[in-house]
């Protein structure tokens, strides 16, 4: 039990969850939520890095054959830690505001969602799957969100960084949706039954 909390897969999964106060940190360097432009490219190299650790821990526990419970809880987990807590950050400096912040709000409300139900289901030792297309949404998340973290320090190198990043997480935010409904839906049976 122990070898398997302490394999690389996991150590990376706990590297992402350690990753989301560095990249709160990247925001508050300065006493007040400040974003200059070395905060923005440090935050963004945290959270690149601590995406790109999310193909590979599952990737490398297959393969390597140590798949474990304490990663199968993790995984998940870090990821809706690292895209909920950049979407607050994002939305507190303005960087998303006004009609964006749905975008945020359906992507955490969601997020929130599907968690609550997989509790529920696991009370009842019913299994809910991961999709493709949930892996996908995730990835369609971490570059909007990556976009966004660049934000204005981004629009000086490739112009609109932020409006793609907007644009990318609208995209991301119906495929949420989608992806929510479907796991809604198929839980629901179990949920009446």
């Amino acid at each position: 039990m122990r070898k398997n909390a302490l394999s690389l897969p996991n150590m990376l999964t706990y590297g992402r969850i350690l990753a989301v106060p560095l990249v709160v940190l990247c925001f508050f360097v300065e006493g007040s939520l400040k974003s200059s432009d070395g905060a923005r490219w440090t935050a963004l190299a945290i959270f690149a890095f601590a995406s790109i650790t999310d193909f590979f821990d599952g990737y490398l526990a297959r393969i390597w054959k140590q798949t474990s419970t304490i990663g199968r809880m993790l995984d998940p987990i870090a990821d809706k830690l690292l895209v909920s807590a950049c979407l607050l950050l994002l939305a507190a400096d303005r960087t998303i505001a006004g009609w964006t912040l749905w975008a945020a709000i359906i992507i955490l409300c969601r997020e929130i969602l599907v968690s609550g139900l997989r509790e529920y289901l696991a009370e009842l030792k019913v299994s809910v799957p991961v999709s493709t297309l949930s892996k996908w949404k995730t990835t369609m998340q971490m570059v909007a969100v990556g976009f966004l973290l660049a934000g204005h320090a981004g629009d000086k190198f490739l112009p609109h960084t932020t409006e793609i990043g907007i644009t990318l997480l609208w995209i991301s935010a119906l495929v949420t949706l989608y992806t929510g409904w479907d796991y809604f839906r198929a839980g629901l049976k179990h949920v009446i039954d």
